[in-house]
């Protein structure tokens, strides 16, 4: 293990060398929608924080969901349960629990979404009454290890499982994610390869062949900086870096292209609106005893892609809470994906350890 004496040093620039290596590599390989449930926020706290962080590490076992390397000794025999509203789903939620040995963090989580019961229809929509199913289901099965004192290496295996109706697919993935910060925790930089894998059974075959699909690649790269005297943290996170663009239409056209299909709409935006669709900014009120919490956060991707035009409406904006109660941390987000429909996340957090110290 590498102590804060010792030659090998970490810089800010060897973040951006991994991010550009990674992008030159993976960015041929196009976009890809198969598993996208993969992107929704895995507590109220990364739906409060815009969706996602991967710099923030603290005593929050979900943030390790989002980038392993974000597990540390504080998540010691931590359980969290999250549960969220989206309009047209029954149910979506996260289960994560930690444990520590020695310098060694693990980390077991599940994210689930039920799509709840759909009726059968024959193709003159007459219906009989039968209903069937769809669901997702992802396994974070993580690891982390600090090296000195201010850098984290962490993995995370996922095996992925989608149940449509008869059709059934599973995929294998992977996060490997690093994280810095400074001696007095001020400042924290944090970098996640997400969904690195390969579709291993496919939902469908084609002309004898699987039809396999790309699991939905995405590197970010975030910092947070907490101020000494005030009880504000700041936060930027670039997300989708291995490809320039990602608007909505752009992908579609893309996908059109692979399958000979045209489409009619250039799905063309300007540069400057392109840059600020990788990035979400958030806020967070933060006292040191870190009882509480209130954040605030921007998604201009969700922002240019869910708002209507001439109509106002507060999509791209998430607001969130979260109180420690004894041996309870409850938090609560609220965000607005389009108009007129909110998304609602209640997580619970408790370190089972507290029990058992009584």
């Amino acid at each position: 293990m590498f102590s804060t004496q010792d030659s090998y040093s970490f810089r800010p620039v060897h973040l951006v060398a991994i991010v550009v290596f990674l992008s030159l590599c993976v960015n041929t390989f196009g976009q890809s929608y198969t598993y996208s449930y993969l992107g929704l926020p895995v507590s109220s706290r990364a739906s409060a924080l815009g969706g996602s962080n991967v710099a923030i590490q603290d005593a929050d076992i979900t943030m390790s969901m989002v980038n392993p390397a974000l597990l540390n000794s504080r998540i010691h025999m931590t359980a969290s349960i999250d549960f969220a509203y989206y309009s047209g789903m029954s149910l979506f939620g996260t289960l994560a629990y930690g444990h520590n040995y020695k310098d060694h963090y693990f980390a077991a989580g599940l994210q689930f979404v039920d799509y709840g019961k759909f009726q059968y229809a024959d193709i003159y929509g007459n219906r009989d009454g039968s209903t069937f199913t769809a669901k997702d289901f992802a396994l974070y099965l993580s690891y982390a290890h600090p090296f000195g004192e201010i850098f984290t290496l962490g993995a995370t295996l996922k095996p992925l499982y989608s149940v449509y109706e008869r059709y059934t697919s599973f995929a294998l993935a992977a996060d490997l994610g690093v994280h810095v910060h400074t001696p007095d925790s001020s400042f924290h930089a944090g970098l996640c390869i997400r969904n690195f894998g390969v579709q291993v059974k496919s939902f469908y075959k084609y002309e004898g062949a699987q039809h396999r699909e790309l699991v939905p690649f995405n590197i970010e790269l975030a910092i947070a900086y907490r101020f000494k005297h005030a009880p504000i943290r700041l936060s930027l996170t670039a997300h989708d870096l291995q490809s320039w663009r990602i608007n909505y239409v752009s992908n579609i056209n893309q996908s059109n292209a692979i399958s000979g299909m045209t489409s009619t709409n250039s799905g063309k935006v300007k540069w400057y609106d392109n840059m600020f669709r990788h990035v979400i900014v958030s806020a967070e009120i933060i006292p040191k005893s870190e009882r509480f919490y209130i954040a605030l956060s921007y998604n201009h991707q969700r922002r240019q892609e869910m708002a209507l035009q001439n109509k106002r409406a507060l999509s791209g904006f998430a607001i969130g809470a979260g109180v420690r109660i004894k041996q309870f941390h409850i938090g609560f987000a609220l965000s607005q994906y389009q108009a007129g429909n909110f998304a609602y996340q209640v997580n619970l957090q408790s370190s089972i350890g507290d029990f058992l110290k009584q």
